[in-house]
């Protein structure tokens, strides 16, 4: 692939067999979105369906709904297709609640499995909700464990025969870098440890398949690289061997293996159904459909290959073009060990980012220093990455990200 000629990266697009995804997303005029890893662009398909289920199904049918157009199962519909983008049999996944509540349901159930076992051993830099749930399971618990971390390439060799729970991200929200989720699992199960990944910045984007890994138990986002929309249901999947030995502890009505006999004392579901808490949020789940079919439309090895092909581009691009800055790379340099994001790290980040913003090159940064583009495959094409590293170029040359406005720091950065 040539680095040096733009019409070649336009070549490309024009043979790109994902091309054809692109028009199905609304992308703004002038906006070069590489944020697809913090929110999924909107498919184009999405505001029908939102209108169908609001004016129809809630508008007309009202109540009557939740049976003529099974509302009650969709967390279990759309689970099971996002279980095919994660390997999963039937039955495996739902969709429900938020990533951070469903961590806090595996884990408790995790533990209940190695009830003789003190450890739930996590990695130092994990994303922060992950440790703050688990610090607060730990609150809740009281000395039933004790939560350890240690480096992330290290969490292997800091099992031992205390260890009840190995809680990890798949790809590194800060750096991109993968573990192998196969590798990983057999070293925990081999010391008598339960894994429980969080797959927040891989579902959608890297090609999975949960049971060929023997991964036990998963959470995962449903607004990044599945396209749901803002605070998009979650995901949890659960080996269906563990199903009838697991007992989360949010034990809510629709959890409930007979929720409408209203009987006083709780008795889970069978299956994954027993993940289910509270009433489904049914728009939410609408959306999030759209975004899963979009994605199951699409072979996951092309998706693989070209995220690869983007994140290796903007590497040399900005190798060739920015190198008189301070950047520094913060993600695997081996596109193999890489998510589909690629991080740099510089002391002014964050003003970078925002003075690329303001371009309408839509990245993100995160703190210290850290500023993060991330390439959805279906619809940023190799030109954006060209133009991207570009406006890059042109910021840094003109020193136009000095400035103190660009310096405030907003709620969300």
């Amino acid at each position: 692939m040539s680095t040096h000629h733009r019409d070649a990266l336009e070549t490309l697009d024009r043979e790109d067999p994902l091309a054809p995804f692109r028009p199905r997303f609304r992308l703004p005029s002038g906006v070069i979105y590489l944020d697809g890893n913090s929110l999924g662009a909107l498919p184009t398909a999405t505001p029908e369906r939102l209108r169908r289920v609001i004016e129809e199904e809630w508008g007309e049918a009202l109540i009557r709904s939740w049976n003529d157009h099974d509302w009650i199962g969709l967390p279990i519909t759309v689970g099971d297709k996002i279980g095919r983008l994660l390997g999963a049999h039937p039955g495996e996944v739902v969709a429900a609640d938020s990533t951070s509540v469903n961590l806090f349901k595996v884990v408790a159930a995790a533990l209940e499995l190695r009830p003789d076992r003190r450890i739930v051993l996590s990695e130092e830099g994990n994303f922060p909700t992950d440790l703050y749930m688990l610090q607060g399971l730990q609150r809740l618990l009281g000395d039933r464990f004790t939560l350890r971390t240690a480096p992330r390439r290290e969490v292997v060799a800091a099992l031992d025969d205390d260890t009840a729970v190995l809680c990890l991200s798949h790809v590194s929200y800060r750096t991109g870098e993968i573990l192998d989720l196969a590798t990983v699992t057999a070293a925990a199960r081999e010391a008598g440890a339960v894994t429980v990944w969080d797959l927040a910045h891989s579902a959608g984007v890297l090609p999975l398949d949960l049971p060929a890994a023997g991964v036990p138990l998963a959470v995962g986002c449903g607004y990044k690289y599945l396209n749901g929309g803002p605070g998009a249901p979650a995901f949890l999947y659960a080996a269906r061997d563990l199903h009838d030995r697991l007992h989360q502890p949010l034990s809510g009505w629709l959890g409930h293996a007979r929720p409408f006999a209203f009987s006083a004392e709780y008795a889970p579901a069978p299956g994954i159904a027993r993940f289910r808490c509270g009433t489904p949020p049914i728009l939410s789940l609408a959306a999030l459909e759209v975004g899963v079919d979009l994605l199951l439309e699409a072979d996951p090895g092309q998706i693989r290959d070209k995220s690869r092909r983007l994140g290796d581009l903007f590497l040399a691009l900005v190798a060739e073009r920015c190198a008189r800055w301070d950047f520094t790379i913060a993600c695997p340099t081996d596109s193999a060990r890489r998510g589909s994001q690629i991080c740099l790290r510089h002391p002014d980040g964050h003003a970078i980012v925002q003075a690329l913003i303001e371009r309408g090159v839509i990245g993100d940064f995160r703190a210290p220093d850290i500023l993060r583009f991330g390439f959805a495959p279906l619809y940023v094409r190799y030109v954006d990455i060209w133009d991207a590293v570009e406006h890059l170029r042109q910021i840094m040359e003109t020193r136009s990200w000095d400035r103190p406005d660009l310096a405030h720091r907003g709620a969300v950065t």
